[in-house]
């Protein structure tokens, strides 16, 4: 006996969306799977509002500062990272999700989501082209970052508790990485 697993394309999950069938559920499609997202926590939670408002305040207008949204990814992947830093084109994004290309680079929270984020979720982000990605940890206080992506993924992985850190896609700033963990 053979066993088939389908995968959803995004243009399927779109039609879910908007024929309700996914209405008070809080899902998102990686790789071709429809999958539950964890409830948020109230330390999550504000974790996420915080850190959006303090690089709201560093970067202006330079980049948008989207709060669990969806990207769009072309590969049946469109998840929703805690905190997506994209190119400032407010209108652009009333008609779509913002790609990889708009994408300067994600942040995960991660408390219970950890070996997810460390996992399928960096490997997806890095398979896409974002440059950088983030993951807080929240069960030991360290910000792990991801850069210098290659064709193989990732290939620098750092791990901060304190200090100052620029991202790539704008050198000329610096964000206080205790900011980020308190």
């Amino acid at each position: 006996m053979t066993i088939v697993t389908a995968k959803w394309s995004l243009q399927e999950y779109h039609q879910m969306i908007e024929s309700g069938l996914l209405d008070n559920r809080q899902v998102e499609l990686i790789c071709g799977e429809i999958i539950e997202m964890s409830p948020e926590g109230a330390p999550h939670s504000s974790f996420c509002s915080e850190i959006g408002e303090y690089l709201r305040r560093i970067l202006g207008d330079r980049a948008k500062i989207r709060e669990a949204h969806p990207i769009t990814l072309p590969d049946s992947s469109e998840p929703e990272p805690d905190i997506a830093i994209v190119r400032n084109r407010a209108t652009l994004y009333r008609d779509r999700h913002p790609y990889p290309e708009d994408i300067f680079w994600v942040i995960e929270v991660a408390d219970s989501t950890l070996a997810k984020d460390l996992g399928i979720k960096k490997d997806l982000y890095a398979s896409v082209g974002i440059a950088e990605y983030w993951v807080i940890n929240l069960q030991e206080s360290v910000l792990i970052v991801f850069n210098n992506l290659t064709s193989a993924g990732y290939q620098s992985t750092s791990s901060l508790t304190s200090g100052l850190i620029s991202p790539g896609a704008f050198p000329d700033i610096s964000i206080d990485i205790h900011r980020l963990l308190t």
